[in-house]
């Protein structure tokens, strides 16, 4: 295995624990939680600083393996649709950022892509599930969970992870090129 390997595998472990540690955070009080979507953030800076293949696979493994863990998010259906949300998100920010040049503007393109093609895919997910449940998931559903809800997190994740990516970069600690 080759030192940039090791490298990404360290960098994947340490944003797979911070998914694990964040909810903590501010898990104490559940709506609040919910709405930073703490989980999202490791899953997208794994994506712009290792890649689109180790973004994926933390952002896959984090909801699954919490839930197992700790319980929280519940396995079905929050944790196995968050499990594919996820996925995209470190994804699709590992893949586009890799491929488009490194500019402030295009990182916001970037994780704005990330963050509306995970969401489609979280609310398609809840769809099958809820259909293979007999439950309905409406529109109604996906806008509060996706968007509504979200809200702080959307706006916490659109200041913060530019800025430590930003910084990441600039100390010569992004893995992804």
């Amino acid at each position: 295995m080759s030192s940039l390997q090791v490298r990404k595998l360290t960098y994947s472990a340490l944003f797979l624990a911070l998914a694990m540690v964040l909810p903590f955070l501010v898990g104490q009080i559940p709506q609040i939680g919910s709405m930073l979507c703490p989980m999202h953030i490791p899953a997208l800076l794994c994506g712009f600083m290792c890649g689109w293949p180790w973004g994926l696979a933390v952002g896959f493994i984090a909801p699954l393996l919490r839930s197992v863990i700790f319980g929280m998010p519940a396995m079905f259906p929050g944790a196995v649709a968050m499990a594919f949300e996820l996925a995209v998100y470190g994804g699709t920010a590992g893949l586009l950022y890799r491929l488009l040049p490194k500019k402030p503007a295009i990182l916001y393109a970037v994780l704005l892509i990330a963050m509306i093609a995970g969401r489609i895919v979280w609310g398609t997910v809840r769809l099958i599930l809820a259909g293979l449940a007999g439950n309905s998931f409406s529109w109604a559903m996906f806008l509060a969970g996706a968007i509504t809800n979200a809200i702080p997190g959307i706006i916490l994740q659109l200041i913060l992870i530019p800025i430590l990516v930003i910084a990441m970069n600039r100390a010569g600690l992004s893995l992804n090129k």
